[in-house]
């Protein structure tokens, strides 16, 4: 364990890698780790038990809902569109937030004074109400899905971010690269960039959780993926109406969604707590 860089020695990152690796292998791997077509009904056998129940069938380990379609198939399957939605819709709102986040709080004055009032009237708005509102006018589709996740959720890092900048901004080695002749772009990239950049990162793991969590609810409400996609969110819509016949068509994206979300949050703090050097140092005194 010794050789490991500090970071990885945390059981909570380990744990949330395991969990990701999980969920990766499921999405990577769907059409040969599922036992049948997410999308094939079969009629013959609706609201089939699990495997444990009286009544099961071999071929379908978790049941079939009122289609008779897999769960377990359409739950490995739906794991493709949250992790999709998790790292592109994560980045690309990491990537916007970090920007102006470094814009400001580096220059300061009205730069910073212009975007943080863009950031408080943004944030002004609930975010999943702006989610479909954003999704009305975009349409259907994971890639307005993603779209929509980044145009809410770039403000999180900003917001965060730019505090963070104004501490390092004032550092005597920040300074001393000004005096030298550096550039403001060598400047922000060289010295303040890499100060940052161990809570970008957590920022960006716990921002997967919520991007999971936001495309559910997305496709529960018919918003998201069109109906040939499973998607765990639509799977809970669909298994409203049989909640009393067959409660685990329910459970079982209830449980994928909570595990996915435990993993990315588990994840972003280890993470805190492993990079953050503040926090070490409070750790050992």
């Amino acid at each position: 364990m010794k050789h490991l860089p500090l970071w990885l020695r945390s059981g909570r990152v380990q744990t949330g890698l395991v969990i990701i690796a999980i969920l990766a292998v499921c999405a990577i791997f769907a059409p040969w780790i599922a036992p049948n077509d997410p999308n094939e009904q079969n009629l013959l056998s609706i609201l089939t038990p699990p495997a444990w129940a009286d009544g099961s069938d071999a071929m379908f380990p978790l049941g079939t809902d009122s289609l008779g379609r897999c769960i377990l198939s359409r739950l490995i399957f739906g794991t493709r569109v949250a992790l999709t939605v998790a790292f592109i819709a994560s980045f690309g709102a990491m990537i916007i937030g970090a920007i102006l986040a470094h814009i400001a709080g580096y220059f300061g004055g009205w730069v910073d004074w212009l975007i943080g009032r863009v950031v408080e009237i943004w944030l002004s708005f609930p975010p999943v109400i702006l989610s479909l509102i954003l999704m009305v006018g975009l349409g259907t589709g994971i890639r307005n899905v993603i779209l929509a996740i980044v145009l809410v959720d770039w403000t999180r890092f900003c917001r965060v971010l730019r505090s963070e900048v104004l501490v390092l901004r004032r550092r005597d080695y920040v300074a001393a690269a000004q005096l030298v002749g550096f550039s403001h772009w060598r400047t922000i990239t060289r010295e303040i960039l890499p100060g940052t950049l161990p809570l970008l990162i957590t920022l960006m793991s716990l921002e997967m959780g919520v991007a999971v969590i936001v495309e559910a609810i997305l496709s529960f409400v018919g918003m998201s993926v069109g109906a040939d996609t499973p998607a765990w969110g639509q799977m809970i819509a669909d298994a409203r109406q049989n909640i009393y016949e067959a409660p685990l068509n329910l459970l079982c994206p209830v449980f994928a969604i909570f595990f996915a979300v435990f993993g990315f949050n588990i994840l972003g703090d280890g993470l805190r707590r492993s990079l953050d050097t503040r926090l070490t140092q409070t750790e050992r005194t």
